[in-house]
Parts: structure tokens; sequence; C-alpha cells
């Protein structure tokens, strides 16, 4: 076992652009979990993604990685972990068989049998150039060499986004594999929320540039809930006791982050468990309160 707690600290991570400001983020990943990081495109995942991988500076705040800060030690943390994006990094006229031979100048632990069983596993060519692969083979190739060099921290930026469900699928089991190891920790960027329900530990939500929520994700579940009722009795709901309410002609269904609160206050009504996808649409639209 090793010496932290969280694989990922932040704190107060801010980043300001003309039009977008990425505002005093701060989340933990515990050690040893996968977190879902959620949030509507252009929300700030990636920009949060990339100033923790310092592609991009940050105006100000801490990120810590497996345990050190990342301005202390870059070349030793990065050797520990692996980023996977939405867009492969390889060049499309190299061949899988080629990017064993370039990763092992790049990683101290690269693995070449680990790297080729996970071909094997995906039941991806070796000699075929990559600029022929799918979207699902190029993504399964990265994730191969994201597995091959002993990482104890994966970064997915949008990941999954673009893939049929069977190879989503296919892709959540290796990485719930990769978790048994209790050392190993996966940090999720996406907007598919039915993805990280099913694997997901825990959930930060951003929005905005802002983090709205952070927790266990069946923390934050359990704490909400929805609530359906007749137009005539949305009327009489108190507007400060909810998230958001999405109306139609006939009535609402109405977001609470105070489940306690809505069982008792609103006993009459129709309550129901929600989603993280509710929770996302309905936090989105907070500002206006109501909408359709």
């Amino acid at each position: 076992m090793t010496d932290y707690e969280n694989a990922i600290e932040i704190r107060e991570l801010t980043k300001k652009y003309d039009g977008f400001t990425l505002d005093k983020v701060s989340f933990d990943v515990p050690k040893g979990s996968i977190m879902g990081f959620i949030g509507q495109n252009g929300a700030g995942k990636s920009t949060t993604i990339n100033c923790l991988l310092n592609i991009i500076k940050y105006d100000s705040g801490t990120v810590k990685l497996l345990g050190q800060e990342l301005s202390e030690n870059e070349a030793g943390i990065k050797e520990r972990l692996s980023a996977v994006f939405d867009e492969i990094p390889f060049h499309d006229s190299l061949r899988a068989s080629d990017i064993n031979i370039l990763m092992k100048d790049i990683y101290e632990q690269w693995d070449s049998g680990t790297f080729f069983e996970y071909l094997d596993r995906f039941v991806l060519p070796r000699r075929k150039k990559i600029g022929q692969f799918s979207k699902g083979m190029k993504m399964k190739l990265q994730i191969a060499a994201a597995l091959s060099h002993n990482a104890q921290l994966l970064v997915m930026d949008e990941a999954t986004t673009g893939l049929d469900p069977v190879v989503r699928n296919e892709i959540l089991d290796i990485f719930q594999e990769y978790l048994q190891n209790e050392d190993n920790s996966i940090l999720m960027s996406s907007h598919i929320t039915s993805d990280l329900e099913k694997i997901a530990d825990s959930v930060t939500f951003i929005d905005k540039g802002r983090i709205l929520l952070t927790g266990y994700k069946d923390d934050i579940l359990d704490s909400h809930a929805m609530i359906k009722v007749k137009k005539k009795d949305y009327a009489l709901m108190d507007r400060e006791d909810f998230v958001s309410a999405r109306v139609n002609d006939y009535g609402a269904d109405i977001m609470f982050s105070d489940r306690a609160l809505a069982e008792r206050k609103y006993s009459g009504a129709v309550i129901e468990k929600t989603t993280l996808e509710d929770i996302m649409l309905f936090y989105v639209n907070r500002e206006k309160k109501e909408w359709s």
C-alpha cells in the first residue's frame, strides 16, 4: 500500500479565459476508486483535466497526484499515470506493433507482454495501420497502451463518447478489473451518465466552470428526489424548496436536493428516485428554475 489517501487532490484550481473561467475547482478522488466527472460539453471538464495534467498552465490553486504536488515531481508522477482522450494521439501511419517500440523508450515499467495480451483480448491487429482502425478499435488501442506500464492513476477525458454500447461495456469491464488492485484509481470524465452510474464510486458535477456537487454517488442519488405533480399542485409549491422544475401542459417533474424535505413537506405527491442524468439536467436549468 502507498502512503496517500487520495489519488487526486485539487484545491481552488482557477484558469481564466476570455468568456470562460474555471472557478476555484476543488475535489478529491479517493485512492482505489473511480470518480465520474460529469457535466455538459463546455462545462470545464477538459480544462480541469488539462490543468491537472499540466498540459495547460493554471492561474492559481494546487494539484496533488498520487500524494505529491505535480510541480515538485512531474516526470516521476507521469511515469505512474496514464491519460486517455477522445482523440487517439498516435499517427495514422503507425501500427500497434510500432506503439510497443515507442512506449518502451517512454516508460521505465512498460510491459510488452501485457500490451500484446490486451491487443489479443481486444482483437486488435498488430500490423494494420492505425488509420484503418474504427473509432472503437482506436480507443481500445489507447486503453491497451494506458494499462501496460503499471500506472496507478488512469485519467479518462470523454473516452467512451461515440462508442457503441457493446464496446463501452467491454471497456467498463476492463476498468473494474483494473480497480481490483486497491492502489489503482480512475478519474473518468463523461456526459454519458449511464456508464458512470454503473461503475463510479463517487461523482463530481461541474457546470459553467464551477463544482456544483461532489461526493459518493450513492449518497448523491439517495439525497435527491424527483416529484411528479399536477399543474395546480405545482403552483402551490415553494420555489426555494427545489432545484428546478420541468413543466408541461399537464403537470411538472421537480428535482429536490433534499429528499427528506420533499417527503415531509409534499407527502401526498409521487416521489421517485432519480438518476445522474436527471440531476445533471435539472441542475443545468437551475437558474431558469422552470423549463420544458
